[in-house]
C-alpha cells in the first residue's frame, strides 16, 4: 500500500500524490490512493446528509440553538 497524502484532482478526474495539481483543484488529503479514488462518492454522501439534515434547512423556522428565525432566501 502506498504511504503519504493522496488527493483527487477535479481537473483530471484522477488520484494524485502530494506533488500534483494545485490545491484549489483537488480534494483531500486522503490516507491512500483508494480513499482518494472514492472522494466524489464521499462528497455526494455528505451533501445528501447535509440536504436531509433538519439542522441545515432553509425554512423560516426558529434556529434550535438560539431560537432566532433564519431569513428566507
Amino acid at each position: 500500500m502506498a504511504e503519504g497524502q493522496w488527493y483527487w484532482c477535479l481537473r483530471h478526474s484522477a488520484v494524485e500524490p502530494y506533488y500534483g495539481c494545485r490545491a484549489a483543484t483537488r480534494l483531500g488529503p486522503f490516507a491512500s490512493p483508494e480513499e482518494a479514488g472514492q472522494a466524489l462518492a464521499r462528497v455526494h454522501e455528505r451533501n445528501e446528509d447535509w440536504d436531509n439534515d433538519p439542522r441545515f434547512n432553509d425554512d423560516d423556522e426558529p434556529d434550535e440553538a438560539s431560537g432566532a428565525k433564519q431569513p428566507a432566501e
